[in-house]
């Protein structure tokens, strides 16, 4: 531990909720819940809460690792610093190839909602993908990056539109309206858990920002149950809500725009506009966000010897660019050509093993609840083990 003393950052616990959750809100459900509910079924909400409760163990590993150390990172640094070179580069790659992943589920994201508002030809869904990378991209080389504002406000607007939605839907609850005619069995509620892990990635954004926060330790150690318990809240609430409006089958058929079909269900072409509205907003800032800061973790492992050289060199305005601009070629390819569930299974198997091995390393080094620190990581291993065995036809 470094023993720096607190710091006199400029983020609050509000600002920094808002970085955690946006990142994890950002594509999440609004391309993942027909992913879910056709592995899951009516128990797709319990896959959301296995999914959180194995986030929120890793969100305390994360934490409790962040103020032991002191300083800012993630699994890389805190394996390089620990002497694992070699583990520390495989976690690098794999979480980069889980960042690039992640993207071109939001940019797909992006084309399809915007794709349907619009109603226009075929092509359009693909060519918005590729607006929303080549547009954040270009925001990214010019050195900007989270501005804590602006991104309380989109977090904010969009949870606002999908807790009303959430609530028009509830409203008509019926539980029958749940079941698809081939219900998986409670193993099924698992491999939904698993398949969709992704929609809680982004969490671990806010401690890439720890140097920015007033009173660190503090603030650190609570933001991660504030931030997982919320993104839960929402997933579960959606989860049950949508299918009242549109039946459970019409959200596997539609898959990537499930929710706007069911904006438009609840007040038509205004919820249309609305969802759409949330979703651009959502995906576009997760893009954002990613895109920063895995280019910054790219510089950082560059400038280690890692990575070639070239990727840790920095524009005029103090932009990694060639990291930028590999990892958006990377995910732009990826949304354009790539399939959703291909692209959400993907991410979730990178980011199940990322994480458990954070939890792993956190429960080495016996910081945090040991308790929870263990379950993190039985949890997310044995996630994985699962969704890999499900790819392998064997569950």
């Amino acid at each position: 531990m470094t023993g720096r003393g607190d710091s006199t950052g400029t983020l609050g616990l509000p600002a920094a909720w808002a970085i955690a959750v946006g990142g994890m809100v950002g594509g999440g459900i609004f391309s993942t819940l027909g992913v879910v509910i056709s592995s899951a079924g009516h128990w797709a909400a319990l896959s959301f809460i296995l999914g959180g409760l194995v986030a929120y163990a890793t969100g305390h590993s994360l934490a409790a690792l962040t103020i032991d150390r002191d300083e800012p990172g993630g699994i890389y640094s805190f394996l390089r610093d620990l002497h694992y070179k070699t583990l520390a580069e495989w976690s690098a790659w794999v979480l980069l190839a889980g960042y690039v992943l992640t993207c071109a589920v939001y940019a797909y994201t992006f084309g399809a909602y915007v794709g349907r508002a619009v109603d226009g030809p075929a092509w359009l869904p693909q060519g918005m993908a590729a607006f929303a990378i080549l547009s954040m991209t270009a925001i990214n080389l010019r050195g900007a990056g989270q501005a804590a504002g602006i991104e309380i406000a989109i977090v904010a607007i969009k949870l606002a539109i999908l807790a009303g939605l959430a609530t028009f839907g509830l409203s008509q609850f019926d539980a029958g309206k749940l079941e698809i005619p081939s219900q998986p069995g409670i193993l099924g509620v698992v491999v939904g858990a698993a398949s969709v892990f992704m929609a809680y990635e982004g969490f671990e954004l806010v401690a890439y920002d720890y140097d920015e926060m007033k009173d660190r330790k503090r603030v650190m150690g609570r933001i991660m149950p504030l931030a997982v318990g919320s993104a839960a809240i929402i997933y579960v609430l959606v989860a049950l809500a949508v299918p009242m409006l549109t039946g459970t089958q019409a959200v596997i058929d539609d898959g990537e725009i499930a929710l706007s079909q069911a904006g438009q269900a609840a007040l038509g072409k205004p919820g249309l506009v609305l969802v759409t509205i949330a979703a651009a907003l959502s995906t576009a800032s997760a893009i954002n966000a990613t895109l920063f800061s895995s280019a910054r973790l790219a510089r950082e492992v560059a400038e280690d010897g890692a990575l070639p050289e070239r990727l840790g060199r920095r524009n005029s305005h103090g932009s990694p660019q060639w990291a930028v601009l590999a990892l958006a070629v990377l995910a732009l390819t990826l949304a354009v050509l790539g399939g959703l569930d291909g692209l959400v299974s993907g991410a979730s198997v990178v980011f199940l093993l990322v994480f458990g091995t954070l939890n792993a390393l956190a429960l080495k080094e016996n910081v945090g609840r040991r308790w929870i620190t263990l379950l993190g990581t039985i949890g997310a291993f044995g996630a994985l083990l699962v969704l890999l065995a499900h790819f392998a036809g064997l569950v």
